[in-house]
């Protein structure tokens, strides 16, 4: 998968691109046909924002976080995607199998 990460008015440090890859990279584990992906890392006062969008086969999903941490934002935003990954790819498997 394919991932850019930008930040709006914070430096994406190495710590933090690397913690956003390998987040998304476990949701490569459910669902293999993530192509690409879009994360915008906000700070704003004293609020962390995490945002992102995937492009998975047949769907684009779409999750926001935010915490006092930008760490916990990470977190809470991939929890997000994974749930949306999970039941996309149930959808798909039922589809397939002919009871969607």
């Amino acid at each position: 998968m394919k991932i850019n990460i930008s930040g709006h008015h914070v430096e994406v440090t190495e710590s933090l691109q690397s913690y956003v890859e390998e987040k998304l990279a476990k949701l490569e584990r459910h669902f293999d046909n993530i192509t690409t992906g879009q994360v915008t890392l906000t700070v704003v006062k004293e609020r962390m924002t995490a945002e992102a969008t995937i492009h998975v086969a047949g769907a684009d999903m779409h999750a926001k976080a935010e915490d006092d941490d930008m760490y916990k934002a990470i977190d809470d935003m991939t929890d997000k995607l994974d749930r949306q990954v999970l039941k996309h790819k149930e959808k798909t498997v039922a589809r397939l199998h002919g009871q969607g």
